[in-house]
C-alpha cells in the first residue's frame, strides 16, 4: 500500500512537471521563435501606441470607417467574454436584431443586398475579418464620408483582400483594423 502511495505522489509529480511546466514552456518558446508576432497577438503600433490587434476584432462606428461584423462576445468584442450568442436561427430576440441591422443596412446602400458577415456573430465573437462582399457593400459610404472617390476607396480594400490559405483553406478575407489604419494614412479625414 505504502509504496502505491509513493508511486501515486512521483507520477503526480512526473507528470504535473512535465506537462504542467515543461510543455507549456516549450510550445511557448518554440512560437516565440517561429511566430513571433502572433504569439504576442498581434498587436498593432502607430507612432508608439498600441492601436489594436490584427486577431482580434474591434468595434467601428464612424461612417469613415470600414464597420467589423457585431460581436456578441460580453458587451462586444470583450476578448474575455469570448464566445457565440448561442441563440438558435428561431430565436425572436435573434431574428429581431438581425431584421433590425438588415434594414439599417439596406438604407445606407440599398441598391446591393446586405452580406450576411454583417448582420451576423461569428462564432467567438471576435473575428478580425470581413468577406470582401461586405467590405464592397462600405466603399460607398466611406468614400462619401471621407470625400474620396470609390474606387480610390476599392484599390485599398483590393490590398487588404488575402486569399484563402493555401488555396484552399478558408474564405477570401480583409481584416477590418489594417484596412482603417491604411485609409486613415492614405487619406486622412478631413477636420
Amino acid at each position: 500500500m505504502k509504496k502505491n502511495v509513493w508511486i501515486s505522489l512521483w507520477m503526480t509529480l512526473v507528470t504535473t512537471a512535465i506537462f504542467g511546466v515543461a510543455y507549456p514552456l516549450a510550445v511557448t518558446v518554440l512560437a516565440q521563435f517561429l511566430f513571433p508576432s502572433r504569439a504576442n497577438g498581434g498587436l498593432i503600433e502607430r507612432d508608439g501606441k498600441l492601436v489594436g490587434a490584427h486577431l482580434i476584432g474591434q468595434p467601428f462606428s464612424s461612417p469613415w470607417y470600414f464597420h467589423s461584423r457585431p460581436s456578441a462576445a460580453g458587451a462586444g468584442y470583450d476578448p474575455l467574454a469570448s464566445g457565440g450568442s448561442n441563440l438558435g436561427p428561431t430565436n425572436k430576440q435573434l431574428i429581431d436584431r438581425v431584421k433590425a441591422d438588415t434594414a439599417q443596412l439596406a438604407a445606407e446602400n440599398p441598391s446591393m443586398p446586405v452580406p450576411v458577415d454583417l448582420v451576423t456573430t461569428s462564432g467567438s465573437g471576435l473575428d478580425p475579418d470581413i468577406s470582401p462582399a461586405a467590405a464592397e457593400f462600405q466603399v460607398p459610404r466611406v468614400a462619401r464620408a471621407r470625400g474620396i472617390s470609390e474606387s480610390d476607396v476599392r484599390r485599398l480594400v483590393a490590398v487588404h483582400t488575402r486569399p484563402r490559405d493555401f488555396g484552399f483553406m478558408g474564405e477570401p478575407r480583409v481584416n477590418v483594423l489594417e484596412l482603417n489604419l491604411d485609409l486613415d494614412f492614405s487619406f486622412p479625414r478631413k477636420k
